[in-house]
Formats: C-alpha cells, sequence, structure tokens
C-alpha cells in the first residue's frame, strides 16, 4: 500500500483531517489559513479555557479578527480541545509549542518533548507530521523520530511521514501573513518532503522545499540570527554615538539612503519576542558540544541583553540634568509590548527596565493599550487608564513601545521630561531640550 500517495490524495480533495497542537501566536494563525482552505481543522491545547473562547467563536490573538474564527467555528471547519486522544483520527499534525531558554541559557525542550510524548501513542500509518517551533538542527531527527520510532514498527518515509517547517509569524504584521509568507519544508527523507510539502501547498501560497529537515532547521536559525546581530550592531552604535555626543538616528537615516550594500536597522531598549533574543542561542548552544564557540551570537546577545540598562542609566542621566535622583522620582513607562502595536510582552525589553528603575528607587507605572497587566519576579503592575492625565504628573515619561495610538504631540507639550527610545517623536523631539533620545 503507498501511504504517501494517499495522504497525498486527501489533501488534495480537502478530505484530510488535520491537527494543530498548540493554538498560540504560531499556531491560531496556522488553523486559520487551513479551515479557510476548506480543511477540517482541529486545534489541541492544554489551556482549557483558550479552548473554550475558541469553540465560542472568539479570537484571543490580536492579528486574528473574533468574527473570522466565529465563522470557521460555526461552519464545522474550525474547533478546539484539550484531548489528546483525538490525534487517532487525525492524518496530519502540526507542532507549533513554545521552545524558550531556561534562566541557565539551555534549550527548554520540555514542550515540544510533551507534545511528541502525548503525539506517539495515537501515531498510525497515513499520519504526517511537521515541527513548527524553533529549535537547533537536528532536533526533528535527534528527538521527535527517535521517539516516535521507540514504541512503533512504522517506518519513517514509508508508513508515517515527518518533517521540519519553520513558522515565519510576525505579530501586527499585515502584509506579510502565514497564507502570502514562503513556506520552507525540509523532509526527514524525500518522501517525507513530497508528502508534507503536498499538505502546505494546499493552504499556503508559496512552498519552498529543502533537502533535509536539518536544512529548513538551520534556515530558521539563520533568518533570526542575522536580525539579532543587526540588531547588536545597531545598538552599539547608538552606545558609541552617544559617547560622542551624535545623533544615531540622523546617522541611520544618512545612511539609509545608500541604495546599495545597506539594510536600515534600529536601535532600540532591547530585544523582545519568542524569536530573536533566544533562536540564535540554540545554536550557540548546540555548537558548544562541537568546541565551537559562535562569537558573533554571543556578543550581539550580550550587546542586545544589556541595552534596558544602557536606557534605565540614559533615565538617571536625564533626571541628573534637572536636579532629580533616580530614586523617589516618578517614572511613566508607555508600552510594555516588545514592539509597535500588538499585545506580546514576551522578552519585553520593558519589564526589565520596569524592574531595574524600581531596583533604583523609582516609582514606576505603566500604560500600554494593548496589555492590562505585566508582571517580573516579584512585583506586578496593572496599566493606568488615563496617561496623558499622568504624563503631566510624572517627573519621566519613557517611550518603549512606540503604539500609534499614543497621542505624541500631547506627550511631548505636557510631559516634564521624556526619554524617547524609539525615536517615536522624530524631528520634533530632536531640538526639545526636555526630550533625551536613545
Amino acid at each position: 500500500m503507498d501511504h504517501a500517495n494517499n495522504l497525498i490524495k486527501r489533501f488534495e480533495d480537502k478530505t484530510a483531517r488535520i491537527s494543530i497542537l498548540g493554538l498560540g501566536y504560531v499556531g491560531l494563525p496556522l488553523a486559520v489559513v487551513f479551515a479557510e482552505a476548506g480543511f477540517h481543522v482541529t486545534g489541541i491545547d492544554p489551556v482549557a479555557e483558550k479552548m473554550e473562547r475558541l469553540n465560542r467563536g472568539e479570537s484571543y490573538i490580536m492579528d486574528i479578527p473574533s468574527a473570522q474564527i466565529k465563522k470557521l467555528v460555526s461552519s464545522g471547519y474550525l474547533k478546539g480541545t484539550t484531548d489528546f486522544a483525538v490525534l487517532k483520527e487525525m492524518d496530519a499534525v502540526s507542532i507549533c509549542v513554545p521552545t524558550p531558554l531556561r534562566k541557565t541559557g539551555d534549550p527548554d525542550l520540555s514542550f515540544i518533548i510533551n507534545a511528541t510524548e502525548s503525539l506517539k501513542q495515537y501515531i498510525h500509518p497515513e499520519m504526517v507530521i511537521v515541527l513548527e517551533s524553533t529549535t537547533y538542527p537536528g532536533t526533528t531527527r535527534e528527538l521527535i523520530l527517535s521517539r516516535m520510532e521507540e514504541e512503533s514498527s512504522l517506518k519513517v518515509g514509508v508508513d508515517f511521514f515527518l518533517a521540519f517547517s519553520p513558522e515565519r509569524v510576525d505579530p501586527g504584521r499585515t502584509d506579510f501573513t502565514t497564507y502570502n509568507t514562503p513556506k520552507v519544508v525540509g523532509g526527514i527523507t524525500p518522501r517525507c518532503l513530497e508528502v508534507a510539502s503536498a499538505w502546505y501547498q494546499q493552504a499556503i501560497k508559496t512552498v519552498v522545499p529543502v533537502s533535509s529537515a536539518e536544512i529548513a532547521e538551520m534556515t530558521k536559525i539563520l533568518e533570526n540570527t542575522f536580525r539579532m546581530i543587526n540588531i547588536g550592531l545597531v545598538n552599539e552604535m547608538a552606545i558609541m554615538c552617544d559617547r560622542l555626543g551624535i545623533d544615531v538616528w540622523e546617522v541611520i537615516e544618512a545612511a539609509s539612503t545608500k541604495p546599495f550594500g545597506y539594510m536600515k536597522f534600529l536601535p532600540g531598549p532591547g530585544l523582545g519576542g519568542h524569536c530573536i533574543p533566544i533562536d540564535p542561542l540554540y545554536l550557540s548552544w548546540k555548537l558548544k558540544a562541537h568546541n565551537y564557540a559562535a562569537r558573533f551570537i554571543d556578543l550581539a546577545s550580550e550587546i542586545n541583553t544589556n541595552m534596558p540598562r544602557f536606557t534605565v542609566g540614559k533615565i538617571q542621566d536625564a533626571l541628573n540634568q534637572l536636579s532629580k535622583p533616580l530614586k523617589g522620582s516618578k517614572v511613566l513607562v508607555l508600552g510594555t509590548a516588545y514592539k509597535a502595536d500588538i499585545d506580546d510582552v514576551r522578552e519585553s525589553p520593558a519589564l526589565d527596565i520596569i524592574h531595574l528603575l524600581r531596583q533604583k528607587g523609582a516609582q514606576v507605572s505603566y500604560h500600554d493599550p494593548f496589555i492590562k497587566s505585566v508582571a517580573h519576579n516579584d512585583w506586578k503592575l496593572e496599566s493606568i487608564s488615563d496617561y496623558l492625565e499622568a504624563v503631566k504628573q510624572v517627573d519621566c515619561v519613557v517611550i518603549v513601545a512606540n503604539h500609534k495610538v499614543y497621542d505624541y504631540d500631547q506627550i511631548q507639550k505636557t510631559a516634564k521630561l521624556i526619554v524617547d527610545t524609539r525615536n517615536a517623536l522624530g524631528k520634533k523631539g530632536k531640538d526639545d531640550p526636555k526630550v533625551v533620545r536613545l
């Protein structure tokens, strides 16, 4: 029996049953894309509250409107559950679980391992499994395949099919979405690649096949390492320009006029998000076992990790110019998301900035229209309701996430002091003595 051709035929006629393990920032958009393409999709997530909201037709991800979810749920193309037993009925499974770092800097693969352990109980002939969670090269083969083969007589590439396809989600982005962002796919075997590609081609505009799962895994690491290192470079440029008394933002704009050989990156108060600050460190960790030091990665990580401390130093110096100590000063942080116009606080530099300010005795409050509360170590804060009123009352306003909803003209008009880490005020802030730019 040709299991591969049978699966491919079910993908082509849209009768294949699809499951997504992990319905977060990556999994839910992927589930929606397949459901909109005409597949019946079952999302599995251990968080019961999320699955209940999904089944009510509610979205919990900013990029996905509730109306879109409700339509798919009502039509029967999308549903959620916490029960892994439904996997025995599935033809295709995508694993979209978190891959964080431990505090020691080692990869935390527990989510992938737990998902795999649950999945292997229900693996059956004519099933394709694709890992989308970012990880170090070799994970799909060494971690998932080895576990699938432990308790099964099924043969990869013959009975079941295994591949890696890195997620490329950029929260808040509308020009490139899950549908039109090219999808890299690498299989454990050529037949695995054929089946996985046939699956994704039914819902994704462009599929990019590569020769192995390791190539696909390394591709995602390269993409994020490229950004991490270039952001580290421009962050160090900001520090050097600060020492030299040069406006780094004007330098960047001038450099950006070159039509070749230069790509514009912007400095900031630190790196955030689940990918760029973390994924390159997976590769750095993996290479230690091969007696190789990933020096660019480690240096860029060091620079980016220290940007919140650099930002707090700028706040302290700015207050000092007004004869105010940081201790006891009222500081308002605007925006705690890791970037503008999203509700994601994963690895956000705002948390470190608030933590450092509190450690130094500042009275810190924050506002973010998308994030009701934030917690870090031993503290928790609620977003204030009226940021414009607070701007008038505090000693210093720190712009960390430059959300479009903020009235920057009014902020600049009424604030006593502003530390602008994102150049949100632009040229209006350049010559204003009460505005300090990164």
